[in-house]
């Protein structure tokens, strides 16, 4: 078994592969006016195990496309789906998000929490931008520093794990300059973290083991989680998930497309 083998295997019956909560997911979908909601066409992209997919079925009207590259989160959510009865208002599509099957103008809302790393922020909302109708939103979680400056440990940190880690204000300057109106950030707060997501990681860690009969290969792979947990607890105060809430506004790339200025 190898290390993604290995990730899938500890994430996939979690209920969040990253950090978050109801309340925040709520709190986002907030942010689009309630004559806006009406039959939504929703794309949640990089859902694992889909807890906010279930969320946002459970509030709006419509129906959410729930992507994700492994089939193993995917089952886990159509599983839940349809244990709450949900299962008319969410399908599941295994696909890469970096190569969507979608086309242009699909979609009202293009959601996603916690993922768009993996394929880069800014490279991920441009090339999602085409997905989404005029007038469409963008709501995404993204790493996020939410101070000036930070000690020389966390820095490097991020820098080496994550390049594109930068300020609310940069992060939303990229938007601006790529046919977003930004229309709301928060930061994720330390629960979302400790209570939601590295508690019930923890509570997993030596039942893992043991199905792995404590091999090196596990051990080593809990340990990296476990810096993982004290790096946040060491500094969390420097760093969140920040949510962006957008609005697709023509850009000027669009301006140049029909020949206007």
């Amino acid at each position: 078994m190898n290390e993604l083998e290995l990730l899938i295997d500890f994430h996939k019956d979690a209920e969040r592969q990253g950090p978050g909560s109801t309340t925040e997911t709520l709190k986002a979908l907030d942010f689009i006016p309630e004559n806006d909601r009406a039959s939504l066409k929703i794309a949640d992209i990089g859902c694992g195990t889909g807890a906010q997919t279930i969320t946002l079925a459970e509030k709006i009207e419509g129906e959410i496309t729930a992507v994700d590259l492994f089939p193993e989160f995917l089952d886990r959510l159509t599983k839940k789906s349809k244990e709450l009865g949900l299962e008319e208002k969410i399908k599941t599509l295994k696909a890469d998000m970096q190569d969507l099957p979608f086309s242009e103008e699909a979609f009202d809302v293009i959601w996603s929490e916690g993922a768009i790393y993996n394929i880069g922020f800014e490279k991920g909302f441009r090339q999602w931008r085409k997905f989404l109708k005029p007038g469409g939103y963008l709501a995404v979680s993204e790493i996020t520093w939410i101070t000036d400056s930070r000690p020389q440990e966390i820095e490097y940190h991020w820098n080496q794990e994550y390049p594109e880690i930068d300020t609310a204000s940069g992060k939303i300057k990229l938007l601006e300059e790529n046919g977003y109106s930004p229309i709301g950030y928060f930061a994720l707060p330390e629960y979302c973290w400790i209570e939601n997501y590295y508690q019930p990681m923890e509570e997993r860690f030596e039942a893992f083991l043991d199905k792995y009969n404590q091999s090196v290969m596990v051990k080593n792979f809990i340990e990296l989680h476990k810096e993982e947990i004290l790096m946040y607890k060491n500094f969390k105060e420097y760093f969140s998930y920040g949510f962006y809430i957008a609005k697709k506004v023509q850009a000027k790339s669009d301006h140049k497309k029909s020949g206007t200025s």
